[in-house]
Parts: C-alpha cells; sequence; structure tokens
C-alpha cells in the first residue's frame, strides 16, 4: 500500500512558495532540469549526461569522426590481411593513423571524456566506461606507435568512437522526437490577433493582447487566447484539449480556449485568460514537467547502471589481469576493452526516459495530462474504481426519465408541459422544455398563464385549464390520481427522482419524473472496470434513494450515499485499507480526496487545467477516461520493465563473451562488435518505447 501523501508532497510547498494558483502546478522533477537550459528538450528524458548536447551536435562528430576513420581503415594491417590487398607505401604513411586516431580521440571522443569528467564530480557511469574503453585503447595504441613492442588499436578505436556517436545520435533523436509534442502544442497558437478598438480591428502581436480586450476571431482561423464570447456563434475544433475531433458549437456566454480553431462564423471573444495563464500552456507545462520528472524505475535504472559500471570496470580489470597471463598484451587489452564497452549501461539510461516521454505524449493525445508520473506506476495496483456521482457518473442536470400518462399521449402532456413551463428558470422546468425540444415537439399556444407559489404553474391550452406542479397539489385539488399514475410517483419516490404531476381542472393526466442524468458513457466505463476486475465504488452526498436508482442503474458494485465533502476522504482512507484505491472527481470540492486516494484523477476539468490535488488530469467530461488511464498505465508499466529485463539481461550473455570465455572455440568479439551489440540493445529498448505510441487505450 503506497502511502498517499509521500506522493503529493510537492502540494505541501506549493502554498508557501508564494506563487499564484496557475504557475504553482506541480514541482515534480525540476531538480533535474538543467540549469539555465531551457530549450534543452533531451534532459525531459532524465538523461544528465547529455547536458548542453543536441543530436545535431552527435549527428556533425559522427560524420566528421567516419570521414577520419576510412584512412586508417585502409591502412590497418587487420584490415590488410582480411580482405588481402596491399595499402600504398609512401614516407610517413606510417604516421596516418596515429595522427588521425589523436584527432579522433580528441574530436570524436570529446563528448564522452567531457560526461566521463562530470560523472566523476558526482557518480560514475556510462560516460566513465566508455571514456575509460577509448582512452585504454587510445594511449596503448599511441605507445605502439612511438615504439611499444606490440600491435595498435587505432581501427578498433575509430569504429569504436563512431558506433558510439551514432548510438548517441540516435537516441537523443529519439528523446526529441517524445518531446515533440510540445513543439506541436506551442505551434497551436497563432501569433496575431485582432484586437477591436472603438470599432475599429487592429492587428496586434498575442503578446501583446491583456485580459479584458475583446478579440475578434474569423472562420478558420485559430484562438489566440482564453475567453469568453460575447458576440456570434460558430463551431470550434478543441482536438488538441479533447482528442475529440468533433466540433463544438459555441454561442454567446460560452468558454473558447486557445489554440482551437474556429471552424464556422466570426465571433467576438473577451479575453479572460493570457500568456501562461492559458489552457493550452498550463497543459504545456504538464507535459514537460511530466516528461522531466523523475520515477522510481527511473531511479532503479540508475542504481542498476551505476552498479554495472562497478562491475564492468571490475570484469574488465580482471579480465586483462587473466588474458595477460595466458596472453600477449595485444589480446588482453583487446578482450578488456571489448568488456568495457559491451557493458555500457546505455540502454538502461534510455530504458525508463523514452518509455515516460512517449507515455506523456500519447496521454495528451488522449485529452489526458499526467501530474505525477509516479501515479501512472502506482495505478497497475488500483482494484477499487471510485467515483464521485454528480458531475462525474451523471451530468450534474436534471432530464426527463419517464412520463406515465392517463387518457392522453405522453408526447402530448410532455408539449402541454414544456409550454407551461417555457418562462421558468427553475432546473426541473428546464428539463421538461429541453426534453420537448428533443423530440422537436409543437408547443401549444397558452394562454392567462400563472405561477402559483409553492404549488406549480397553470395556464389554458384550447379553452382548457391545466396545472403542473407538486404531487401534493392533485390532493389540494380535492382529485384522485389513477392507480397507473400512483405507482408512476412511488417508482419515482423509490428511485429518489423528482416527479410533477400535470392535470386538468377535473383529472390528473400524466405524472413526469425527473432525475441527474446518468452520463453516456458511464455504464460502458462501469463494464469496463468489471472486465478488469477492478471494484467500480460510489460515493454521493445525494440521498439513499437517489443513490441507489444511479448504482443499480449502472451496475456499480457499492454506494455510500448522504456522505459530506468532508467525510469523502474517511471513505477513500477506508477503502484503501481494502486494496489500493483510485478516485475519480470533477476536483471542485474532491481536493481533498484526491489527494488521499491512491491515485486521484480530476475529471472534466477542461480548461481549468490547473488542478493541484489530482495526479492525473482527464480533460473531457467523460468517466471511460478513467478506464483509458488506468489502461495507459498499465501498458506504460509493462514497457518499462521489459525494457530494464532487455537493458540488463542482455548483459549476462555479452559479459562472458567480451571476455573471451569462448575465444577456445574460436569466439572472440572485436571492441567495435561489442559496441555494435551494445549499440543495437539500445535501439532495442529505443523501439519498444516507441512503440507504446501506437497503443490503444480505449
Amino acid at each position: 500500500m503506497h502511502n498517499s501523501h509521500s506522493h503529493h508532497s510537492t502540494q505541501a510547498n506549493q502554498s508557501e512558495d508564494g506563487q499564484t494558483g496557475t504557475s504553482q502546478l506541480g514541482h515534480h522533477g525540476h531538480q533535474d532540469h538543467k540549469e539555465g537550459d531551457p530549450g534543452n528538450h533531451d534532459s525531459h528524458s532524465g538523461h544528465d549526461k547529455h547536458a548542453g548536447h543536441s543530436p545535431e551536435m552527435f549527428k556533425q562528430r559522427f560524420f566528421v569522426s567516419l570521414i577520419l576513420t576510412l584512412p586508417i581503415l585502409y591502412f590497418s594491417l587487420q584490415l590488410q590481411s582480411w580482405l588481402n590487398y596491399e595499402a600504398i607505401l609512401f614516407p610517413g604513411a606510417n604516421w596516418i593513423s596515429p595522427i588521425l586516431g589523436i584527432a579522433l580521440y580528441f574530436y570524436g571522443g570529446w563528448p564522452f571524456l567531457q560526461g566521463a569528467w562530470h560523472e566523476f564530480q558526482s557518480k560514475i557511469g556510462m560516460m566513465t566506461l566508455i571514456a575509460l574503453a577509448i582512452t585504454v585503447a587510445f594511449i596503448y595504441s599511441l605507445a605502439v606507435s612511438l615504439g611499444l613492442e606490440g600491435k595498435p588499436f587505432y581501427w578498433e578505436l575509430a569504429t569504436l568512437i563512431d558506433i558510439m556517436l551514432l548510438g548517441h545520435w540516435v537516441e537523443m533523436a529519439s528523446v526529441q522526437g517524445a518531446s515533440k509534442a510540445l513543439e506541436e502544442l506551442s505551434s497551436l497558437v497563432p501569433n496575431e490577433a485582432h484586437r477591436m478598438r472603438d470599432g475599429r480591428v487592429e492587428d496586434v502581436p498575442v503578446s501583446e493582447i491583456q485580459a479584458g480586450d475583446v478579440i475578434l476571431i474569423r472562420p478558420g482561423e485559430q484562438i489566440p487566447n482564453d475567453g469568453e464570447v460575447i458576440e456570434g456563434n460558430t463551431s470550434v475544433n478543441e482536438s488538441f484539449l479533447t482528442g475529440e475531433s468533433k466540433p463544438v458549437s459555441k454561442a454567446v456566454g460560452d468558454e473558447v480556449v486557445a489554440g482551437s480553431v474556429n471552424t464556422e462564423g466570426s465571433v467576438q471573444v473577451t479575453v479572460t485568460r493570457v500568456g501562461d495563464d492559458t489552457a493550452i500552456s498550463q497543459i504545456m507545462r504538464l507535459v514537460e514537467e511530466a516528461q522531466s520528472s523523475r520515477s522510481r524505475y527511473q531511479a532503479l535504472a540508475d542504481k542498476v547502471a551505476y552498479w554495472l559500471t562497478l562491475i564492468a570496470i571490475a570484469a574488465g580489470t580482471l579480465t586483462f589481469i587473466v588474458w595477460l597471463t595466458l596472453e600477449d598484451l595485444v589480446f588482453a587489452i583487446n578482450r578488456a576493452v571489448t568488456v568495457l564497452v559491451i557493458t555500457c549501461p546505455h540502454a538502461l539510461g534510455l530504458a525508463i526516459p523514452l518509455v515516460i516521454a512517449n507515455s506523456t505524449s500519447l496521454a495528451a493525445r488522449n485529452g489526458i495530462l499526467v501530474r505525477d508520473r509516479d501515479a501512472l506506476e502506482r495505478a497497475k495496483d488500483i482494484r477499487i474504481m471510485a467515483f464521485d456521482k454528480t458531475g462525474t457518473l451523471t451530468q450534474g442536470k436534471f432530464g426527463v426519465q419517464n412520463i406515465a400518462t392517463d387518457r392522453m399521449e405522453s408526447e402530448q402532456a410532455l408539449a402541454i408541459a414544456a409550454a407551461l413551463e417555457t418562462a421558468s428558470e427553475h432546473p426541473l422546468a428546464k428539463a421538461i422544455v429541453e426534453a420537448a425540444h428533443q423530440r422537436q415537439l409543437e408547443f401549444p399556444q397558452m394562454r392567462e398563464f400563472q405561477t402559483i407559489t409553492g404549488r406549480g404553474v397553470e395556464g389554458k391550452v384550447q379553452g382548457q385549464t391545466y396545472r403542473l406542479g407538486r404531487p401534493e397539489w392533485v390532493k389540494e385539488q380535492s382529485l384522485q390520481l389513477p392507480s397507473s399514475l400512483r405507482s408512476a410517483l412511488d417508482r419515482a419516490d423509490d428511485r429518489g427522482e423528482s416527479a410533477v404531476v400535470l392535470m386538468t381542472s377535473d383529472h390528473p393526466v400524466a405524472v413526469i419524473s425527473m432525475a441527474d442524468q446518468v452520463r453516456e458513457r458511464a455504464r460502458e466505463t462501469i463494464d469496463r472496470l468489471h472486465e478488469m476486475d477492478i471494484q467500480a465504488v460510489m460515493i454521493t452526498g445525494d440521498a439513499e434513494a437517489v443513490a441507489r436508482g444511479v448504482a443499480q442503474d449502472l451496475g456499480i458494485d457499492r454506494y455510500y450515499a448522504r456522505v459530506l465533502p468532508e467525510d469523502k476522504v474517511n471513505r477513500i482512507k477506508a477503502l484503501k485499507q481494502e486494496a489500493p484505491t483510485a478516485f475519480a472527481g470533477d476536483g471542485v470540492n474532491d481536493a481533498a480526496a484526491l489527494l488521499e486516494a491512491n491515485m486521484g484523477l480530476a475529471i472534466g476539468a477542461g480548461t481549468n487545467v490547473a488542478i493541484e490535488s489530482a495526479d492525473l488530469v482527464l480533460i473531457e467530461d467523460d468517466p471511460l477516461d478513467a478506464v483509458k488511464a488506468l489502461n495507459l498505465a498499465k501498458k506504460t508499466y509493462s514497457k518499462m520493465i521489459q525494457n530494464l529485463f532487455w537493458a540488463t539481461g542482455y548483459n549476462v550473455v555479452a559479459i562472458p563473451l567480451a571476455a573471451g570465455v569462448l575465444s577456445a572455440w574460436g569466439v572472440v568479439l572485436s571492441p567495435a562488435v561489442g559496441a555494435l551489440l551494445m549499440s543495437l540493445s539500445t535501439v532495442i529498448v529505443a523501439i519498444n518505447a516507441v512503440m507504446l505510441r501506437r497503443a490503444k487505450l480505449a
């Protein structure tokens, strides 16, 4: 069982650092960021050895080194004997390899020497191994060129440096590729906005727009700032935010967000948030923090890499001593260098960061924002999924559930009820009007309309007086409820639904029952959880009957009714005693419960991304995204384990081979082949991580 407070320790400091609500978003993992290196996306990988490096730098060094390697290969005595040719000889020809070897060691090998120097100051790792291997090969070869007895290692040194540079170039390009999600997001915001001043439209840079300005957005344009529509109607594509490509209609009073695309009409918008406060900036920050924060598995990989480095140095030294007693110096150095190279915990350094980078961008594409990446690792253990009811499993607004009638068609009853309620602002009245609109009913003409306080409304339709109101009003009018309507009222009572009765002056004609409407995808969500063997629990402040109705409707395992916001925390605590528990709520009054759960999911955060208490923020109002998040977590975890297994397991075979255990049978690996194998393991780990992008979460 996880201690829920450990993963939220950041929350405590956030309020103290005096920052505003928006920029206070989780400081997870910022200690890993390179100082003064904001543009360095590679640091997201938790890959500190690459401070200040870029794929371009490795690419350039690789190609220059490759050109310098060709003459060394040509003049190599070993290659001449293998390929059966003789190199051209001229005065000073035997100095070509040493001179190019020096150039290669200092130019191609510089990133590794520099990395090793940094590691010596903190903690030795893979850069130390690479630097050690190339330095041993270089110094020994140079000594031979200057008169020491033996065979030089120039071609091994050159090919080793080339393959290392190639490996790092591929690795960094893939890490940067995973961080492209951020660049794609930032490109969504236009540079210019059309500001309205005194009836005139002026084009100004987006950076000059202030909150409160009115901007014009024409069809086909991207929206530059978050704001509220004050004039016009349109549809907007918000797929970057929600993953849903269906345009969302916007009318006066609706909110629009920066980065979305205006597809239909021109609208005027009052700007509400600018710069770092916009939803898209907050999403970018969340993605960035998630990619740069370290996970427990990253810490584990780093620890393994450290021990692997020590094992490599010990194994290399032992190999050297053993072979020195059995064979010549050249063979001994060759074996030792190959051991150092093949054991480089390179794949380990990449195993976790690449999975993380890919999983966070996959999550962002599916409308899931990862605030605390450890949550993805905790999610695999979740056995209970608790939901807040209102606003999470239900829409938080009333809808007509049932219409029971006597001596009248249900559609006619609904149309008359809607005509009576058209002008009312009451939630039940709105539900009746909306249900009539959805069924495209014609409202009859209403005359002599009046409101009867505490009872309901009345009016005349086609000469007949109709009343619509509380069931108690029937008794007050001395009318009798027919048995069909009586049982409809009892059923509504049982389910905790609110019912109104429609009557004429001499008899009741319909009972319309209403309830908070269950979200479309809530049923599917509960079914999916059951398939995954996860218990679904509902926690609500509503009455017992309401809770029971929704729980039965959705097939929820158990529910807790009449739970006050402050008691939700205790409910979650109790559930955690049984099994690891996730809690999904709308984040408004669920903050404490979200913090208490092993994993907190804020649902429907939409544009209000800065939800401090959740581990994962689900942008849409769709409870099915909670299932997606659990699936993402499981897939991420299994990729991490696969990569760790691959990156460490390969050494079990590789180290003995490199040390020359099979040399009696003619199986001997050269340092270059060792480097190739090492690079291959890195590439496999990278490809395995990238496969995560194709995962289907739904």
